[in-house]
């Protein structure tokens, strides 16, 4: 606004209202009103006195509102059935535990009693003639005084021990068939590929944990795997297993390991428990558990073929010693020495002697006292003719003998 439109002061010192768009001065009073307005004024509160009447004295209503969101749960019964489940029923009852019973003397007395010193597994695998066959580990059966059998449902019969083999770490025990419902059926554990599933069945940790199913796959085969039976540090054998990953504890040992067509295809035997290791168990391939199986059922014991003679290792011996002694070359540094020949023994017929060096057994070469036992016991049987090339004081001569039973080299 410039000077010419300036407002006075003291137009500027009035304060500044809003201004209405319309404006209505009140109407004036009009004569003789009274009693018509004094009479509007009781009908309305009259109305307004019923109107509150009325809405204090109705009951409450209360609106409730159904929720179409809340659902009950339902609890449906469905039954799974797989190809795994069938094939778990179906060899289930052939698997039982084994309890090794040892007698026990009472310090405090002169009574005895039986006590259990280990439980295992086993698998039913012959039903006739009113008994039944189980095959097991050896180690679980070892120094039992009494053997008994627990079947899957609880039932426990006295099992009896027919022959046990410690190298194969395989048992045979027989019991009264009137409990056995269920026959295990051998497979081919030739062939086996790796990848394919394979189910273990056992008691690990004892019975409490009876029936005990674990899934895996074949790891490996033909794995060799080295055993020191008396503990003393060196190798005495070595085990051709199955490897798997399927969980294999303590009490598994005896169990079944089975394919998905239900067949018996390995004996579980142990597991690689070192605190790096996770997932290796091993079991005993069917296939070379049968032989052994239908030796001890029908004999009680391996027939195995024998030299009567002592051994020793070659690299045992000092190296002045086998130099002087036993007149080895120099390039010669693995073999096994004879230390003793028995009396009337294949060893002494075919003519040889004691500190004869054994360097080879039919074309194979001799390391140690493992590769001889393996050729031994896998590669000939009772009644075969062996060739065999020995270093006699430096000279290296080949010898003929017809080999005869016996449980020793």
């Amino acid at each position: 606004m410039d000077e010419f439109n300036r407002p006075s002061d003291q137009e500027e010192s009035k304060p500044q209202y809003e201004m209405r768009s319309e404006y209505k001065p009140p109407a004036p009073k009009r004569k003789g009103s009274f009693f018509p307005s004094l009479f509007g004024a009781v009908i309305g509160g009259f109305g307004v006195w019923l109107l509150m009447t009325t809405v204090a004295g109705a009951p409450e209503k209360v609106q409730v509102e159904s929720n179409t969101d809340v659902k009950q749960t339902e609890q449906i019964s469905v039954e799974v059935t797989t190809d795994l489940t069938e094939v778990i029923d179906e060899v289930i009852d052939s698997v039982v535990g084994v309890a090794n019973l040892q007698t026990v003397h009472d310090f405090w007395s002169t009574t005895e009693t039986s006590k259990e010193a280990g439980t295992g597994s086993g698998v039913i695998y012959k039903k006739q003639d009113g008994k039944a066959y189980i095959v097991t580990n050896h180690h679980v059966v070892e120094g039992a005084q009494e053997l008994e059998i627990t079947f899957d449902d609880g039932t426990k019969t006295a099992g009896k021990l027919v022959g046990s083999d410690i190298w194969t770490d395989l048992a045979v025990i027989e019991i009264d068939a009137k409990h056995v419902q269920t026959v295990a059926t051998f497979g081919d554990s030739d062939v086996l590929k790796r990848g394919e599933t394979v189910i273990a069945i056992g008691n690990p940790l004892g019975l409490g944990f009876s029936g005990s199913v674990t899934v895996g796959v074949v790891s490996g085969k033909d794995r060799s795997i080295p055993i020191d039976f008396d503990e003393n540090g060196a190798i005495d054998w070595y085990a051709d297993v199955l490897q798997t990953d399927a969980a294999i504890n303590p009490g598994n040992s005896g169990g079944a390991l089975i394919n998905m067509a239900g067949q018996l295809i390995g004996i579980n035997s142990m597991k690689i428990s070192e605190a790096t290791v996770e997932g290796i168990g091993l079991a005993i391939p069917i296939n070379l558990a049968i032989p052994i199986i239908d030796h001890l059922e029908t004999t009680g014991t391996v027939n195995r073929p024998t030299m009567g003679v002592s051994l020793i290792d070659l690299r045992n011996i000092p190296e002045q010693q086998q130099r002087g002694v036993l007149g080895v070359p120099d390039n010669v540094t693995d073999g096994v020495v004879i230390t003793d020949v028995i009396l009337n023994s294949p060893a002494q017929q075919a003519g040889v002697q004691k500190y004869d060096v054994i360097v080879e057994m039919d074309g194979e070469k001799i390391e140690d006292m493992v590769s001889l036992r393996k050729h031994l016991y896998n590669a000939k049987q009772v009644g075969d003719t062996m060739q065999m090339k020995v270093y006699r004081e430096g000279r290296l001569l080949e010898v003929e003998m017809v080999l005869k039973d016996g449980n020793s080299f």
